[in-house]
């Protein structure tokens, strides 16, 4: 199976550049946004509209519930036999978002350091996941291995938990061991390179699309529906920060600039995780008809 990649940071037109290499491929998206998967989270998660799909088919999008957790786990189990139907109608899957973790697990195998395992070391940090909450977890990691911590979601429980049960077992950071990645299937990544001045000029556009579309409005309703402020989907940029500034009474002006903030800082970490990605291709900022054309001839000579 060969796979086309469209990632990068947040903001720099990723789902256009998919949407077009799709319609150029006869390909059909598969969405790797770790937001993307909750229906009725559309504004805050910039979820494409129909219109902006173009008729190409989309996956892993609406497919769980605000009310319920959704894991690494999960999503490599609902959406690595999406890429093998994909390629069995003769369709090119295309992978496409930003959220690192869940790409790795389409495209690699991975032996998480080659440590044994054990499973008391295991359960103790679980349970702190459970009494304390996954950012307290994720905490540990940042002391322990700011490495690793840093290109691990702290909703991606089962890595964080291994990074640190490797730590604690041989007293040296995941980041340094041989991790024994095995690519899954060929595959050509390619992302757009903005500067960053103007990486942030974008995000501060989106946001502000986002507050004129409705985005508290958006908050509000999910919050009304019962869905708890501490639901692992309203931990979200966007989300938690409207969350708070309703609680605090805050101007969306305020609520504004902090996830302005916030994304920027993302963005840093998703860079920093994507200058490593193999077989990753940066692309200068171009006219997305431009870029498509580019990235499917390169794709093609693979």
């Amino acid at each position: 199976m060969k796979a086309l990649v469209i990632c990068g940071a947040t903001a720099t037109g990723k789902t256009a550049l998919a949407v077009a290499c799709a319609k150029l491929l006869d390909g059909e998206i598969v969405s790797a946004d770790s937001m993307l998967v909750y229906r009725g989270l559309d504004i805050g998660t910039a979820k494409p509209t129909l219109e902006e799909r173009d008729g190409v088919p989309h996956h892993m999008i609406d497919v769980v519930s605000p009310e319920e957790n959704f894991s690494v786990s999960d999503y490599e189990r609902l959406a690595f036999p999406v890429l093998g139907e994909i390629a069995a109608r003769g369709k090119v899957p295309v992978l496409c978002g930003g959220t690192g973790f869940y790409l790795n697990a389409l495209l690699y195998r991975s032996s998480f350091g080659g440590t044994p395992g054990d499973p008391a070391l295991r359960s103790e940090y679980e349970e702190i996941a459970r009494s304390r909450g996954n950012t307290a977890l994720h905490r540990l990691l940042e002391e322990a291995d700011p490495e690793s911590a840093a290109v691990l979601h702290e909703n991606d429980v089962k890595r964080v938990v291994r990074a640190l049960e490797i730590y604690r077992l041989t007293g040296k950071k995941k980041s340094v061991l041989q991790d024994g990645k095995k690519a899954r299937m060929d595959f050509a990544a390619f992302a757009f390179d903005y500067p960053r001045e103007r990486l942030y000029a974008r995000i501060g556009e989106r946001v502000d699309r986002m507050f004129e579309d409705g985005l508290v409005e958006e908050v509000q309703s999910l919050l009304t529906q019962g869905i708890s402020e501490t639901a692992q989907c309203m931990q979200g940029i966007g989300y938690k920060e409207v969350v708070e500034g309703l609680k605090n009474g805050d101007e969306n002006s305020t609520m504004s600039d902090i996830i302005k903030k916030n994304t920027r800082n993302y963005a840093k970490r998703q860079l920093t995780f994507f200058k490593k990605t193999e077989h990753l291709h940066w692309l200068a900022p171009k006219p997305i008809e431009e870029a498509a054309r580019e990235v499917c001839e390169r794709y093609a000579e693979r």
